[in-house]
């Protein structure tokens, strides 16, 4: 029924069995990914300047919570080799500058305050200048490297439940691009896909920054990966035809509820996944967890309206109307099948059993 189109190279040889490296430090700079230019062109962008990080952070330049998080370390690692203070105290009060500005550019995605907190304390724990310094670039690297080998253990763990010949729905975009090199919805896939599992994706375009089309799609056919891309109205019915055979989607933040934030639309593919019998998994590392926050506390990022309102130079609606654009939703845990962690496959009721394994 479906079947997999290649996208065309994109102007160059791609070396599919190459991991994207979305975020890396190198030379006291920072190079990503521009992953507004996706998928006509792959482009390395570089930052000497925390505040150029933090700007990259509000573009979609990075995005996806775990590759924020070690973007937002590697911000405060370029804010803290150009300090010019003389003591620990004139250190942390530029560190704090760059913290607060680093915090504000995405309030949902939890990765980022977590990284930046992990940060501010090791930064508190020394006392000599130098020393400082080094141990902050030092656990931003950490932080990259853990990222990726967190990961990896994360999709073995949900490849051990896909079956050959699979069909998996995926909205918007958790692979290498949403974090430092190996994804974590993808990342299951992935390793599925390394396992010989013969399986195929379907995924949402993901209005209205086309997450899903854009970058998601990318790295499918980067990987090799068979997949198919649908509209995100066409979820209910290709689910009724009886071909998706499970659901698997990133997070932003989850809660020790079992609440989960993701992609706007995520809600309504879980909704209709518990109407059609399909099972429902989220993938999300341990920094993705906040077992703090209530449902009530957690601030829903409002997107500029002009994403709704306009395609490149388009207009698409008329001037001046009202928009209203959120970025992510939240997912109840009644309709949510499991949580796939790196320590493993988290099941309801969600509140006990996350309390346990954390």
């Amino acid at each position: 029924m479906l079947r997999h189109k290649k996208l065309k190279d994109r102007g160059k040889s791609v070396n599919r069995s190459k991991d994207l490296l979305t975020v890396r430090w190198e030379n006291n700079q920072v190079i990503m990914i521009d992953q507004t230019k996706l998928p006509a062109k792959l482009v390395y962008v570089k930052y000497r300047k925390y505040e150029d990080v933090a700007r990259a952070i509000e573009r979609l330049v990075v995005r996806g919570a775990p590759a924020i998080g070690v973007a937002a370390a590697f911000g405060m690692s370029l804010a803290a080799i150009s300090s010019k203070a003389k003591n620990k105290n004139s250190l942390l009060k530029d560190l704090k500058i760059a913290y607060e500005r680093l915090r504000s550019t995405r309030p949902t995605a939890v990765n980022l305050v977590w990284a930046l907190d992990q940060i501010m304390k090791v930064a508190s724990s020394k006392n000599d200048l130098e020393e400082m310094k080094k141990s902050i670039v030092l656990s931003s690297l950490n932080m990259a490297t853990e990222d990726i080998s967190t990961n990896k253990k994360l999709g073995q763990n949900g490849a051990e439940m896909i079956h050959n010949h699979d069909v998996i729905l995926t909205h918007c975009n958790a692979g290498s691009l949403a974090t430092v090199a190996y994804g974590t919805a993808l990342g299951v896939l992935r390793a599925a896909s390394d396992m010989g599992k013969n399986i195929r994706v379907v995924a949402t375009e993901t209005r209205p920054v086309m997450q899903g089309s854009r970058l998601t799609a990318f790295e499918l056919d980067h990987y090799g990966i068979d997949f198919s891309l649908i509209p995100d109205t066409a979820v209910g019915h290709i689910m009724s035809s009886g071909l998706i055979k499970r659901v698997i989607v990133g997070a932003d933040r989850v809660l020790k509820t079992g609440h989960v934030y993701n992609k706007i639309g995520t809600y309504q593919v879980a909704a209709l996944a518990k109407r059609h019998d399909i099972p429902f998994y989220v993938a999300a590392p341990s920094s993705t967890f906040d077992l703090t926050s209530k449902v009530s506390d957690v601030i829903i990022e409002e997107r500029n309206k002009n994403e709704l309102m306009k395609m490149g130079n388009k207009l698409l609606a008329p001037r001046g109307i009202k928009v209203f654009n959120p970025a992510f939703d939240v997912t109840p845990p009644e309709l949510i099948t499991g949580i796939i962690t790196e320590k493993g496959i988290i099941k309801p009721p969600y509140e006990d059993s996350i309390s346990k394994i954390f």
